[in-house]
C-alpha cells in the first residue's frame, strides 16, 4: 500500500511540473535543477516514510508473532494448572485409608505405710494407634505401647505391641478378626483411654483378677442379636503362669504377650453383652484355659474364668460394677490356696458438667499372693479442660486382710495427666 502511495505522489508531481513549465516562459538550467533537487528530495523523504512503514509493520507482525506465542503457552499453563487442581480436588474428596490417633498417662504418685513413704512421678504408658482401610470391608488396626518412658536392658520399661489385627466385614451383623487383639473380658480390656475411666490408676480388680491390659493372638467372630444383644467368640493363644517363685499361679504374671510364647494349649472366650436399654450395658464374660500353665502334669491342669459387669448412666449420674472369679483345677494349685481367685468394686460417679466430675470406688480382691488380698477405698475428682484431655487427683485407703501384712497398708494421693486423640 506504502509503495502505491508513493508512485501516485511522484507522478503527480511529475506531471504537475511538466504542465507548469509547458505554461510558463522557458525555464533555465539552473531553475530547472533546483525543482530537480527538490523533487528528489521529496522523493527521499517518501522512500523514508515508506522504509519507516515496512519496518513498523515488521516490527508489528514480530509482536503480533510473539505475542501469539505467548498466548499459546499462557493457554497450555492454564490447562495444565486446571488438569492439577482437578486431580487435586480428587485426591481431597477421597478421605484417607491411615489413621493415627493415641493416648498417654502421667502418674505422680506420693504414699505413706508403716513399711516407709515413696514418692514416684512416672510417664506410665505412652501408645500410638495405626489403622488402615484396604477396602470397605478389610480393616487394618494396630497399637504399639511404651511403658515407663524408657525400654532396654535394666530399664524399667517395655515397648509393646497390644493390638495387630485384620478385621473382616462378613455381613450387616457379624464380623471377623485374626491376629493381635485385646480380649473382650471386663470394662476396661477392650477401653482403657485415660480419659474414659476415673482414677489416677486403673482399678486392681480389672489388674490382678483380670489381667488388663490383656492381649492375646488368633481368631474371633462377633455378632449382632438384635434388641441390644451382642456376642464375642475367640479362639486364642493362653496363659503360662509359673507355679513355683513368688509369683506362682498369679495370673497376671501368666501373660505371654505374644512373644515367642508356648502354643500347645490354646484357650477360648466368649461375651454375651446387652446395651437395649440407652445409658445401660450389662455384659458376662467366659473363659477356658486348657492348661493355664502350658506344662502337662505340674499340678495346674484347667482355668475358667467367669467375669459379669454393669456400667449405668442416667444423666449427671454414673454408676460401674465388676465381679471376676477364677477357678483352677491340679493338686499343686489347690495346695497352694490359689484355685479360686477372685474380686470385686463398685464404683458410683457424679459429673457435674462437661468438664467436672466426683466418684468414689469400693474394691475387695482375694488374689494368688498374699499382697493381692486386700480391700482398698478411694474417692477422687477428674476434669477434663477440653475433650481428650484430663487432670486427675484421688485418694486411696488400702488395707490388706493378713494381719502379718499389715504393715503394707498404706494411703496415697495421687495425681494424674490423660490424654487422647
Amino acid at each position: 500500500m506504502f509503495k502505491r502511495t508513493a508512485l501516485s505522489v511522484f507522478a503527480a508531481l511529475v506531471f504537475g511540473s511538466t504542465a507548469a513549465l509547458a505554461q510558463e516562459q522557458p525555464t533555465t538550467i539552473e531553475e530547472l535543477w533546483n525543482i530537480i533537487q527538490q523533487q528528489q528530495a521529496e522523493i527521499d523523504a517518501l522512500k523514508a516514510e515508506v522504509s519507516e512503514a515496512r519496518q513498523e509493520t515488521a516490527t508489528t507482525n514480530e509482536r503480533v508473532a510473539v505475542t501469539e506465542a505467548r498466548v499459546e503457552e499462557t493457554e497450555e499453563r492454564v490447562e495444565a494448572t486446571g488438569e492439577y487442581v482437578e486431580s487435586m480436588a480428587e485426591v481431597q474428596a477421597e478421605p484417607s485409608r491411615t489413621t493415627i490417633g493415641g493416648y498417654g498417662e502421667l502418674h505422680y504418685n506420693t504414699i505413706k505405710s508403716d513399711a516407709g513413704d515413696s514418692d514416684e512421678i512416672d510417664f506410665h504408658r505412652f501408645v500410638l494407634y495405626f489403622g488402615h482401610e484396604f477396602t470397605d470391608r478389610v480393616r487394618l488396626f494396630s497399637e504399639l505401647e511404651l511403658e515407663h518412658s524408657l525400654a532396654g536392658d535394666g530399664k524399667p520399661g517395655e515397648v509393646e505391641l497390644e493390638q495387630a489385627y485384620i478385621d473382616f466385614v462378613l455381613n450387616d451383623k457379624m464380623s471377623a478378626k485374626a491376629g493381635l487383639f485385646l480380649l473382650p473380658v471386663g470394662i476396661l480390656n477392650e477401653i482403657h483411654e485415660p480419659t474414659t475411666f476415673y482414677g489416677v490408676e486403673r482399678n486392681d480388680v480389672e489388674s490382678i483378677i483380670v489381667p488388663s491390659t490383656w492381649w492375646e493372638a488368633g481368631g474371633a467372630l462377633s455378632g449382632r442379636l438384635g434388641n441390644g444383644l451382642s456376642w464375642d467368640a475367640a479362639l486364642h493363644s493362653g496363659l503360662a503362669m509359673p507355679t513355683t517363685g513368688s509369683s506362682a499361679f498369679r495370673v497376671r504374671s501368666g501373660r505371654q504377650k505374644v512373644a515367642e510364647a508356648l502354643a500347645s494349649d490354646w484357650a477360648g472366650t466368649f461375651r454375651l453383652k446387652y446395651t437395649g436399654i440407652p445409658g445401660l450395658e450389662l455384659a458376662a464374660s467366659y473363659q477356658y484355659q486348657s492348661d493355664p500353665s502350658q506344662v502337662p502334669d505340674d499340678g495346674l491342669d484347667s482355668g475358667h474364668l467367669f467375669t459379669t459387669h454393669a456400667i449405668y448412666q442416667a444423666g449427671s449420674f454414673g454408676l460401674r460394677g465388676l465381679y471376676g472369679v477364677w477357678n483352677f483345677n491340679g493338686d499343686a494349685v489347690e495346695a497352694a490356696g490359689a484355685d479360686r481367685q477372685k474380686g470385686w468394686y463398685i464404683e458410683p460417679s457424679w459429673r457435674f458438667n462437661e468438664k467436672w466430675g466426683v466418684y468414689a470406688r469400693y474394691e475387695d480382691l482375694d488374689g494368688a499372693r498374699d499382697q493381692d488380698q486386700f480391700t482398698q477405698s478411694q474417692i477422687g475428682l477428674n476434669y477434663w479442660p477440653v475433650p481428650g484431655v484430663v487432670f486427675k487427683i484421688d485418694y486411696r485407703d488400702r488395707d490388706h486382710s493378713l494381719p502379718e501384712l499389715a504393715v503394707r497398708d498404706f494411703t496415697a494421693v495421687d495425681l494424674g495427666l490423660g490424654f487422647t486423640f
